[in-house]
């Protein structure tokens, strides 16, 4: 079950997005979307990085972002993490705690691109930004077999979504990917988006539609960019799924899974029983999001290991 330190957190990353809709909507003009990402960032922030890790910015294949440097470095494999946020929200400054956890753990830089949000710059702008962060990291000389994804929610469903867009681009795949808690599909469809309505402490499916809509501008909910369980997933790298059985994207993160495997991508399945969305935020708060993050970089660590063969 949840401490009383995470349920307080998760509380308020909740009440953090209350003004998003009626931004978006138009129904409040007293507060900006710059704002909205502010205040976000710095409730995120919340979960810091820990000792031994240096940030600094980097602008890699033209688009800006940060990379996490621990202070021992036991590889010259690196990590790319995508953040999540409904393709709306979020950015390098509110994931210290996350990709700082990975690169310690991994003795390992970690490399956050700060791709294009919607509403201003809509599908697919996110995942061109990603793909162009990972070309620029392979033309400045990084094999691709040492590099590994990983990202959380909207982060977690391009985890997957990227490598597509790289493997149709010919570009070569990295060693494998976390996807952590995927948006995997914006249909919403999944039966947990009915029976973990009320328990998910984060999401509702209303919402949930009411941000694809805004990310989409448009295009279909099943596009297989927009939608990974509906993408061609052959050939892509391994890939571990981690969900928290409380939230609503259970079924849906699963059925990606599913996919991956029928497609005989190899791949891990990992359920962890009353989390909510993303629980690796609170690594220092509930024993589970660090026993996630361990597992996560485990699989990347065996990932790159087998690449190397």
């Amino acid at each position: 079950m949840l401490t009383n330190e995470a349920r307080a957190f998760v509380k308020q990353w909740s009440e953090s997005l209350l003004d998003l809709g009626p931004v978006l909507t138009g129904t409040n003009n007293t507060v900006s979307m710059g704002e909205i990402r502010s205040l976000y960032n710095r409730m995120l922030a919340q979960n810091p990085a820990p000792a031994g890790i240096t940030f600094e910015h980097v602008v890699i294949g033209g688009v800006s972002g940060q990379v996490a440097i621990p202070d021992v470095l036991k590889t010259d494999a690196i990590v790319v993490y995508i953040h999540g946020g409904a393709y709306i929200v979020g950015g390098p400054d509110g994931y210290h705690g996350i990709s700082g956890n990975l690169a310690k753990m991994m003795g390992a830089k970690v490399f956050l691109p700060d791709y294009r949000l919607a509403p201003e710059h809509p599908f697919p702008a996110s995942i061109d930004d990603t793909l162009r962060f990972y070309k620029g990291l392979l033309d400045a000389g990084h094999p691709a077999s040492k590099i590994v994804f990983a990202g959380e929610s909207a982060g977690g469903a391009m985890t997957v979504t990227v490598m597509v867009a790289a493997r149709n681009a010919g570009v070569p795949l990295p060693a494998g990917g976390v996807a952590i808690s995927p948006w995997a599909n914006l249909e919403h469809t999944g039966i947990s988006m009915t029976n973990r309505e009320g328990i998910d402490p984060l999401n509702s499916k209303t919402g949930l539609v009411f941000l694809a809509s805004v990310f989409l501008e448009g295009a279909l909910p099943n596009h297989p960019m927009a939608s990974p369980v509906f993408a061609d997933v052959t050939g892509l790298p391994p890939i571990m799924v981690q969900m928290g059985e409380a939230e609503l994207m259970l079924t849906d993160g699963m059925r990606l899974a599913t996919h991956l495997a029928e497609n005989r991508v190899r791949m891990t399945l990992e359920v962890w029983p009353h989390m909510f969305h993303a629980w690796h935020f609170v690594a220092d708060l509930q024993p589970e999001a660090q026993q996630a993050m361990e597992s996560a970089a485990l699989f990347l660590e065996q990932c790159l290991r087998k690449a190397e063969k």
